[in-house]
């Protein structure tokens, strides 16, 4: 992976597939793939894709872009890490992010599971304050550590692969699940999978 490589004639699948992060950071500064009327197909043109939305400094795009995906790298940590840090004489606070109905499933031992009230309660923490998120799979939680490090936390992190991979790595008493669509109501359904590892086993995957 080379992201030096992107440039604004750069298609939208080069950049993704350098930065993966670009999604999300199109989406939070621009407005950029966030529903069909300001969507884009993989093939089209960055700098095309900007100027479609009035957006004519490339420079600052790429910039952007680049930045962001460095933040990502820099604000994941391994389920092995978490392990590790909570185990510290300053052990971060473990903030679930994702549904009550997955949280009433499956959850990590000592997590809180986040609210609107304690997401605003978080804003006035200091923003010193260690803090891991956690979700299903690691994506809810790297929003959720890229929106409070761009509110100025400087020690956050997002634990990669989530709760599925904290039960395959770290913990196999902790349930797995997968999110399916119930054939009945047509909305979201979880359904439960059987560990891959023994509860003693302890192996983490980077």
């Amino acid at each position: 992976m080379n992201n030096t490589k992107i440039s604004k004639r750069s298609t939208m699948r080069e950049v993704l597939e350098a930065c993966p992060s670009a999604q999300r950071a199109l989406f939070r500064r621009y407005h950029i793939g966030g529903c069909h009327s300001c969507g884009y197909q993989p093939e089209d043109v960055l700098e095309d894709v900007a100027h479609r939305h009035d957006i004519f400094d490339l420079d600052e795009v790429l910039g952007f872009i680049l930045s962001a995906d460095e933040l990502d790298r820099r604000i994941q940590a391994s389920p092995g890490d978490v392990v590790t840090a909570l185990a510290g004489c300053t052990p971060p606070r473990l903030i679930d992010v994702r549904t009550p109905e997955e949280w009433a499933v499956a959850r990590i031992p000592g997590a809180v599971l986040i609210s609107e009230q304690l997401a605003q309660e978080m804003m006035q923490w200091p923003k010193d304050t260690p803090i891991v998120f956690c979700c299903h799979h690691g994506q809810r939680s790297l929003d959720a550590a890229s929106y409070f490090a761009g509110h100025g936390f400087s020690n956050v992190r997002s634990m990669t692969g989530g709760i599925e991979a904290w039960s395959l790595t770290v913990d196999a008493t902790v349930p797995r699940y997968e999110v399916v669509r119930d054939p009945h109501s047509g909305g979201p359904a979880l359904r439960p999978l059987n560990s891959a590892v023994s509860p003693a086993a302890v192996r983490v995957e980077k």
